[in-house]
């Protein structure tokens, strides 16, 4: 079975414009003057990889230790569908939270899964 890795550059850089909103919106330390209206949840986008359909899954590899996960694609994609796999990742306060991952195929997603909290 083939299991996909998203580009590891692209998710340390995102964890690194979180922490550095953080930083810029002072929410890394609350204080009496912290605005948290906005509860510091953002998500980022993590970049998008080519994968193929294969025995009607696509398998990836996820990252900040959400172990791996095959996704069940519905029959009418048959094996060898080029697909694209993107994931989003979640934060509070630059904190990573979480991870969703949405699978397409020409365009049009047919499966989107979220770990953690979104």
């Amino acid at each position: 079975m083939t299991t996909y890795d998203f580009d590891q550059k692209q998710i340390h850089s995102v964890l690194d414009a979180a922490s550095e909103h953080a930083k810029e919106a002072n929410l890394t330390g609350l204080s009496p003057t912290t605005d948290v209206s906005g509860g510091g949840a953002m998500m980022f986008a993590g970049g998008c990889i080519s994968v193929t359909v294969k025995n009607h899954r696509i398998c990836l590899n996820l990252p900040l230790g959400f172990g791996s996960f095959c996704f069940p694609i519905p029959s009418i994609f048959p094996d060898g569908t080029a697909a694209k796999a993107c994931i989003d990742i979640c934060t509070t306060w630059g904190i990573p939270t979480g991870v969703k991952v949405s699978v397409s195929v020409a365009g049009h997603v047919v499966v989107s899964k979220s770990f953690g909290r979104c």
